[in-house]
């Protein structure tokens, strides 16, 4: 069998032309059975959990009016993927979480939506890279190393794509809410020393520091809603540290413990530490500029150096190259 698929498709494809083949035959097998494997039959309980939740539209108003519920109306599609695109161990499922949290996707289908990404992506540069293989290998002779490359390259670069841009994003959140810290901290002292208690003066610091520091402005206000929604002021406190994953931020939750612990008063407490950030924030930014000449010595050399052997070797070399020839 494997001789007659060779004669066939030997002298198109080459010599590795029926593996190339049966590849791409289990490459669209595995996509055209995907989908069938992963669909079940809605269950009755799950429409009925969907009602509660509020997926069904809502009664009439006094008014006569339709109202919506504050739930989402639109059905998730992937939902009844979520036992294939979800880690199904618990503590890997809230690694995976954290992760996007902190890079700022807080969407209930968030790691869903995420393995989904990295499944599509891989799948979708698997093909590309298959079909690479066949265009090298029908212009002209390939090894078994080179087309293993051009297939598995691609699928994985596809498949860490999102986990790099993650990743990204969980890098330059942290470094935003580094940056605005200090000031959220300022702000929120003179709020306090104003008269304002501490959960007034988080919800006035979250509107004000919008514009500049977004991240950390979101973060103050789920705090914010979390306290009016009856929930215990440390375990708020905590679950932001956790969220922002910032060593400055944890720092801050657990001299806010401490002072309501111990009965401390918060302005004083509030004034000593924003001092402190302050006096940080001026330390890394002395920390990068004093590695700058560092940096710069590379580019220097590579920028002086060379014209400046031009300037002055280059006529030497020229009468030397003049008096050789004329020898």
């Amino acid at each position: 069998m494997l001789e007659f698929f060779t004669a066939i498709f030997g002298e198109q494809l080459g010599p590795f032309g029926p593996v190339i083949i049966i590849g791409v035959l289990g490459t669209v097998l595995v996509l055209f059975a995907a989908p069938a494997l992963l669909k079940k039959r809605n269950d009755p309980l799950d429409r009925l959990r969907a009602q509660v939740r509020g997926d069904a539209k809502a009664t009439q108003t006094k008014n006569g009016k339709s109202a919506k519920l504050r739930q989402a109306q639109k059905k998730d599609k992937l939902e009844k993927y979520a036992d294939f695109l979800e880690p199904q161990d618990e503590e890997e499922y809230s690694a995976v979480q954290l992760k996007l949290i902190q890079a700022g996707y807080r969407g209930k289908n968030a790691v869903r939506m995420y393995n989904f990404t990295q499944f599509v992506l891989g799948l979708g540069l698997l093909a590309v890279g298959v079909m690479l293989a066949l265009v090298k290998s029908g212009n002209a002779e390939v090894t078994t190393q080179s087309m293993i490359l051009t297939v598995l390259v691609p699928a994985g670069i596809g498949y860490m794509a999102p986990k790099y841009w993650v990743t990204r994003r969980v890098a330059a959140r942290k470094e935003e809410i580094t940056n605005g810290f200090p000031d959220a901290l300022d702000l929120m002292l003179v709020c306090v020393e104003a008269g304002q208690s501490l959960d007034q003066s988080i919800i006035r610091v979250a509107r004000e520091i919008r514009a500049g520091f977004p991240a950390l402005a979101d973060e103050f206000e789920i705090v914010s809603y979390e306290i009016k929604a009856g929930k215990d002021k440390i375990s708020v406190l905590r679950d932001m540290s956790e969220r922002a994953g910032v060593a400055d931020v944890a720092s801050f939750v657990t001299v806010l413990i401490q002072s309501q612990s111990f009965g401390t008063s918060i302005a004083d407490a509030l004034r000593i530490y924003a001092s402190e950030m302050r006096d940080k924030r001026v330390m890394r930014a002395e920390e990068k500029a004093n590695t700058l000449p560092t940096k710069m010595t590379l580019a220097t050399m590579m920028l002086t150096v060379p014209p400046l052997l031009i300037i002055l070797i280059g006529p030497s070399v020229y009468d030397i190259v003049t008096l050789l020839k004329n020898f």
